[in-house]
């Protein structure tokens, strides 16, 4: 090989080597972008409590859709709230946006001249707050176990709803609905698995909303 052959092909082993390096990068980079592009801004406004007294029917400001309601206790909305902001802050690619921050944007918008539709005031608030999604959450019954846990005179019952709502557009992306009454074993035989989880005890109404949460949160979008 001639000292010519020699340096070309050297010249074109460099050039190979810096190509390499250039495209690795270039995969590095668009790695790290595609990293970040995976977070989802999520802001959660405060949790309301909405009740048209025991066994009548109250409607989401939401969806429309009508649940049976009764008592709830007061300060279970923000019960609730916190169980479903720990959960969620449990979960990878999704950064959630302080709550102080969410709740002073929302009520300004929501107290202005020009209101919109419930969903409309959120998805404004969303944009305003530079969140991908919105959610809110409604509590229609939230009854304290009366009794001890191997001894219940009356049973802990909750029901709650959430939405999630994509901020571009006000659309509902994902609805989370909980209904539930602990019943003993021998009134539900059908619901043994439940009973069991319980551990075979009789439940507060938060521990029955942290069940709740946990199983509704399982269809919640992976993104």
């Amino acid at each position: 090989m001639s000292h010519h052959d020699s340096k070309k092909y050297s010249f074109t082993g460099v050039l190979l080597l810096l190509a390499l390096s250039f495209a690795w990068m270039v995969h590095a980079e668009n790695h790290h972008t595609d990293q970040v592009k995976r977070t989802n801004r999520i802001a959660v406004v405060s949790f309301q409590s909405l009740t048209s007294g025991e066994g009548n029917s109250v409607f989401c400001p939401i969806c429309g859709r009508g649940s049976s309601s009764g008592n709830v206790l007061e300060g279970a909305e923000r019960v609730v709230e916190e169980i479903f902001i720990n959960q969620l802050s449990k979960r990878e690619k999704i950064e959630l946006i302080p709550s102080e921050q969410v709740q002073s944007v929302y009520q300004r918008i929501s107290a202005g001249e020009l209101k919109g539709t419930v969903t409309e005031n959120l998805a404004k608030a969303g944009n305003m707050l530079g969140s991908d999604f919105i959610a809110v959450g409604y509590v229609y019954r939230y009854i304290e176990r009366v009794g001890s846990k191997y001894s219940s005179e009356h049973p802990a019952s909750v029901i709650f709803e959430i939405h999630l709502i994509k901020t571009d557009d006000g659309s509902i992306i994902w609805r989370g609905h909980f209904d539930k009454t602990q019943k003993s074993l021998m009134e539900n035989i059908f619901d043994i698995a439940s009973f069991f989880k319980s551990g075979a005890k009789w439940v507060t109404a938060r521990q029955l909303t942290e069940q709740g949460m946990e199983q509704v949160l399982k269809t919640f979008p992976d993104f």
